[in-house]
């Protein structure tokens, strides 16, 4: 269920997904579905938070180190790449969420995920500037915020079609075959777009 599940609201997005078609695809009764979730939304949100919880817990271990603040973009960088390589459905998804209606359940939701990469990227840039290795006349929420969409973006870029062929558009077509180019473009433009020292 579970994997069907995520495989239609990746690819048909929330409002286009029905029980009656996870239930078909799955070979098993609606009823089947109902046993486990009373609705689509509560089947939805256990999906979305399964790829939260385990987006968040790699991030998490990487919050506290003690490092530069260069490195410490790398490590996320490529533990978002890894993650959207490993995941492509839970980035469909969450880029399906992202481009869906504004109904109360999704505004909801989209908060609930948001929260745990702005606090995570908010404290390290507030940290580093404690260090003096970021400016210190930057707003630490602002800059999370823009640091946040194109993290986002290179995310998309690795599993959903649209934002793979802006990504093939700009970049070439081999370009999102080496994450290592990735990161270290994505680290110079970090570093002269934000001023790290």
């Amino acid at each position: 269920i579970l994997r069907v599940a995520t495989e239609e609201f990746a690819n048909n997005g929330f409002e286009n997904t029905s029980i009656h078609q996870i239930a078909k695809k799955s070979e098993i009764s609606v009823g089947s579905v109902y046993k486990y979730f009373d609705n689509k939304e509560m089947l939805f949100n256990y999906i979305v938070q399964e790829g939260l919880s385990m987006l968040e817990e790699m991030l998490l271990k990487l919050a506290p180190a003690e490092e530069d603040i260069l490195l410490k973009a790398e490590k996320i960088i490529r533990t978002l790449l890894k993650f959207s390589r490993e995941q492509p459905e839970f980035v469909k998804l969450y880029c399906s969420l992202a481009t869906s209606g504004n109904s109360e359940f999704l505004n909801q939701l989209s908060q609930r995920i948001e929260a745990v990469s702005a606090s995570i990227y908010t404290q390290t840039i507030a940290i580093a500037q404690e260090t003096g290795e970021v400016r210190k006349d930057v707003n630490p929420a602002f800059f999370a915020y823009l640091l946040d969409n194109i993290l986002m973006m290179l995310q998309f870029s690795t599993a959903c079609p649209y934002y793979q062929e802006r990504f093939f558009i700009y970049t070439g077509k081999t370009a999102n075959e080496s994450d290592d180019l990735i990161v270290e473009q994505t680290l110079l433009f970090l570093k002269a777009a934000f001023n790290f020292k």
